[in-house]
């Protein structure tokens, strides 16, 4: 597969980004994960997700889509998953989510080596919007939900 230039996969732990695991025989269901590549084309740590990794046991084909939820922008990956539980490769990545941040009980990870991988652009850029407009409209909306919710994002002393 040739290599993308995507700043999402990276934005996936600095920046929270969304990144969901569809496991194909069950894609009107979908669970969120956290992860990079390392060896393998993507990892995510399983921390909450006992129906997904059953998925995947029994069907390891699955699809990642990682979008950002400002610029409505990413990528959709399909590939085959190896599901992890123990032993020190396990032990490996676990200390991997730890140093950027992950606090969760890490139950398994999942490995995916990634055997396609196609943009996801939103409907909002069909009629001509710059990234710059669509990052702005976004940015408005959410700011608009905070406020409804009361929500002060001023620092406090």
């Amino acid at each position: 597969m040739p290599e993308i230039n995507c700043p999402h996969t990276n934005a996936t732990v600095t920046k929270r980004v969304c990144l969901h695991l569809l496991a194909d025989a069950d894609t009107d269901y979908h669970q969120r994960f956290t992860g990079v590549g390392l060896t393998y084309d993507l990892i995510c740590a399983d921390i909450r997700s006992p129906r997904t990794i059953g998925t995947l046991r029994a069907n390891p084909a699955c699809e990642v889509n990682v979008v950002d939820p400002i610029a409505r922008k990413g990528y959709r990956f399909k590939g085959r998953a190896e599901v992890i539980g123990d032993g020190p490769g396990f032990e490996r990545m676990v200390a991997f989510f730890r140093q950027r941040g992950t606090t969760s009980p890490i139950r398994h990870v999942v490995l995916i080596a990634v055997k396609r991988a196609l943009p996801v652009i939103s409907p909002g850029y069909d009629g001509g919007a710059s990234e710059d407009e669509i990052h702005a409209r976004w940015r408005h909306y959410y700011a608009g939900l905070r406020e409804e919710e009361g929500v002060d994002d001023a620092p406090s002393d």
